[in-house]
């Protein structure tokens, strides 16, 4: 299968090599020049063998226009305007370009050498040497192309590959088959290669890895220039350092200062911290390991079974230490939880203290609980709800059904959680409430308000089971019938349903709130 395969690539690249070969020639004038012996210790024939040949030896020189070959001992087949050389074989072009081996065929109208066996081609400006033991060097388009392994040399590279092809005027190479590039710094293994020894830019056009103390490049198509340290990898290229897992449509990645930019469909993954950035452009810094998405981004954290998925319109990932990571949302920021959903303008979590800060704006729920104020702390535990710390303009509602709401005000508040469940709720500050107790039937007693300055609820399976109100409480009770609708709520009340992200898609909605939404502070509500 093995030799097949080979076969195959050598039959592909023989035809390429030719194709190329004949348009360069077809480009060129034909013009059919004499091949001269210009020196040999001795010459002989044998007539009974091959009259047509000339058979030389020691210190044999022929020159083919502007080319000198020199070896050992050599046919000349001077009806033919061809030879074969032997042992220590040595073309000279101006003085440029050597080839050494220990044979040569040369045909002088077609001006095709085949040389075989230890062969070496120098390219002295360049600082090239082509190693291989099967080379076809074709003088009229400065070609030369070997189909059995070889190796290209230069200051920065070696270049090995089954089938190769070498231009010494244009500085091309090109590589087919296990082809290896290796460079200080980094070793590139791939199906398809070109690669300009003079700008040292190798050129990708099939399956390729890169690998380096720093992590390992997966792509099909691009370009890397080996002295910037520079590339452009294309369709769907794959960048992995350490945890972390880069892809995109397109990357440009410079290994040098340890970034890289992504465009189309970015992924970015850490899979030690267990979280992802998403988005139509990202930026990563390898050395600092900080991330930036934009354009639909989306973080995701999935250490849990029920991931985390939030959207704005700028996510930003920066690393503290090397177990924490800390992510900035701003603009727009929306996050969908089975157990926790929210809303706000920016963000920032801390993956070390597992603190979510939500600013200007915000709003959280928890099954029928809504929390807002003007700043919200979501403590975390393994991922799990801790608590919620509303800081100033505090207010926590419940849906009771139709237009019945629970409320719960003030400067401060806090809602403990249970597991996915909300379990108690501390006011802290020109407290209020209204709730609506309930009769064993489900049916409502009346509307219940109070004030005064801390308050403490309980809650259990949803229903509110223990209140305290401290010091000096002031409340009523208004049987149903009696409830003014314009008292059903308490000042600063709003239900900010439509906001909310009913599930992991909806995070890209675009939802405006109400203009009779709008906050408007009370007084009270200053510390």
């Amino acid at each position: 299968m093995i030799r097949n395969k080979r076969f195959f690539c050598l039959l592909v690249s023989c035809l390429c090599a030719l194709s190329i070969a004949a348009q360069i020639r077809d480009s060129v004038p034909s013009k059919k020049t004499k091949v001269f012996l210009e020196h040999a210790n001795t010459l002989s024939f044998d007539k009974a063998f091959n009259p047509d040949v000339q058979v030389l030896n020691g210190s044999v020189c022929f020159r083919h226009d502007s080319s000198y070959m020199y070896c050992d001992s050599a046919y000349f087949y001077e009806l033919t305007n061809s030879l074969e050389a032997f042992s220590n074989v040595r073309m000279e072009q101006g003085d440029t370009l050597f080839v050494y081996g220990n044979y040569l065929h040369y045909d002088g109208n077609t001006q095709l050498a085949r040389l075989r066996d230890n062969v070496r081609m120098e390219n002295i400006p360049d600082k090239v040497t082509l190693f291989t033991d099967s080379l076809n060097y074709d003088r009229v388009t400065n070609i030369g192309y070997y189909f059995d392994g070889g190796l290209i040399v230069d200051e920065e590279n070696e270049l090995s590959s089954y089938l190769g092809q070498y231009s010494p005027s244009t500085k091309m190479t090109i590589f087919n088959d296990s082809v290896k590039l290796k460079n200080p710094k980094f070793t590139l293994y791939s199906d398809t290669l070109q690669y300009n020894t003079a700008s040292k830019i190798a050129t990708i056009l099939g399956p390729s890895t890169i690998v380096s103390d720093t992590g390992t490049v997966y792509t099909s198509r691009g370009w890397y220039d080996t002295i910037k340290n520079t590339s452009l990898l294309l369709d769907r290229s794959k960048v992995i350092s350490g945890s972390r897992i880069l892809i995109g449509d397109s990357i440009s990645y410079n290994r040098g200062m340890g970034y890289g930019e992504a465009f189309g469909n970015v992924f970015l993954q850490d899979t030690t911290q267990k979280v992802m950035l998403l988005g139509n452009y990202a930026y990563y810094n390898e050395r600092n390991e900080s991330a930036l998405a934009t354009d639909s981004a989306q973080f995701i954290e999935f250490s849990q079974k029920d991931s985390l998925f939030l959207h704005a319109d700028t996510l930003r990932m920066t690393t503290i230490d090397s177990t924490a990571r800390e992510i900035t949302a701003y603009y727009g920021v929306r996050f969908y939880r089975v157990d926790l959903q929210g809303v706000c303008d920016s963000m920032l979590f801390n993956t070390k203290d597992s603190v979510l800060n939500l600013y200007k704006n915000p709003v959280l729920w928890n099954e029928q609980y809504q929390l807002y104020g003007d700043t919200i702390e979501v403590y975390m535990n393994d991922s799990t709800i801790d608590f919620a710390h509303v800081k100033q303009f505090a207010f926590a509602v419940q849906h009771v059904d139709s237009s019945y709401y629970n409320q719960l005000k003030g400067n401060d508040l806090k809602a403990y959680f249970d597991g996915k469940k909300l379990r108690q709720i501390d006011v802290s500050g020109s407290a209020e409430s209204i709730f609506y107790p309930l009769e064993d039937d489900g049916s409502k007693v009346g509307l219940n308000e109070t004030k005064s300055g801390f308050l403490t609820m309980w809650v259990k399976e949803n229903k509110l089971d223990k209140l305290k109100i401290w010091p000096n409480p002031i409340g009523s009770m208004t049987p149903v019938p009696d409830i003014d609708p314009s008292k059903k709520t308490l000042k600063d009340f709003y239900w900010f349903d439509y906001l909310r992200p009913q599930h992991k898609d909806d995070i890209y909605k675009v939802v405006e709130r109400k203009a009779q939404d709008l906050p408007k502070r009370s007084n009270k509500f200053v510390h």
